[in-house]
């Protein structure tokens, strides 16, 4: 059986950190579904590989949280549920406007050096207003705020805020659904920008809250069931457990 398109067979070079790249990066994107069961034997065999590494990678995830150990049920995709994704932006929240504020303190070249990342970024995602391809723009959403981030150069803001990109990005997929317009969203990324350009700290500020408090109403108004796709890698889903209804992961 083949894998499934864009996880490649990794023979001969094989390690736990290319093949948990790889997962994250078929999660993220909705080609595995929240809830759905990893198959390690079979996920071995498509592999064409030991289920040593494979082990290691799962682990990795299941430490990141995007997957889930179940005691004598196996290992499952993360469901987000109301209550994870408003945790997972409440720590963004925080984690954000604690970097932005480190950033206006420090020197003129770090901050111009941020925005000329954080401008081509946004440059980006203003080209895919027409296309509407809301892959790419999730991907683009996440690393202007990891740039944002990165601009610190804190090793443990950055440490921290990677382990929420690989969710939040799961949670973006879903604004899809209730927020269709991309333009307003990239006016959104190019109103930060703005901001810290201009090193307004309390607008700066206050524009990441609205941006985070936002994509959580939006988030939490697409709040439904959806059905699980079928994948080679994957069994039936998981038995639920935990307060609140899935949201569904990415498309």
């Amino acid at each position: 059986m083949a894998a499934p398109e864009g996880l490649f067979v990794v023979e001969g070079r094989t390690t736990a950190q290319m093949i948990a790249d790889q997962l994250r990066e078929q999660i993220i994107q909705g080609a595995v579904r929240p809830g759905q069961q990893i198959n390690e034997s079979l996920l071995a065999r498509q592999l064409n590989m030991s289920r040593g590494p494979l082990r290691e990678a799962l682990q990795r995830l299941c430490q990141e949280g995007i997957l889930i150990s179940r005691r004598n049920y196996g290992v499952f995709v993360l469901e987000i549920r109301t209550h994870d994704l408003r945790e997972i932006y409440e720590v963004r929240e925080s984690v954000e406007t604690a970097a932005a504020s480190r950033l206006l303190d420090s020197s003129p070249k770090q901050i111009k050096d941020t925005c000329e990342v954080l401008r081509k970024i946004v440059g980006e995602m203003a080209m895919q207003v027409a296309t509407s391809d809301w892959q790419t723009i999730a991907r683009l959403d996440m690393q202007f705020h990891e740039a944002l981030v990165a601009g610190t150069g804190n090793s443990r803001f950055i440490r921290i805020y990677k382990t929420l990109a690989a969710e939040s990005r799961m949670c973006i997929l879903d604004l899809e659904v209730s927020y269709p317009r991309i333009d307003v969203l990239v006016k959104e990324h190019q109103n930060i920008l703005v901001l810290l350009e201009a090193g307004e700290r309390k607008g700066l500020l206050e524009a990441i809250r609205r941006h985070m408090q936002k994509a959580v109403e939006d988030l939490t108004a697409t709040q439904q069931d959806k059905p699980i796709r079928s994948s080679g890698l994957l069994l039936p889903a998981s038995p639920t457990s935990g307060e609140g209804a899935p949201i569904g992961g990415g498309r």
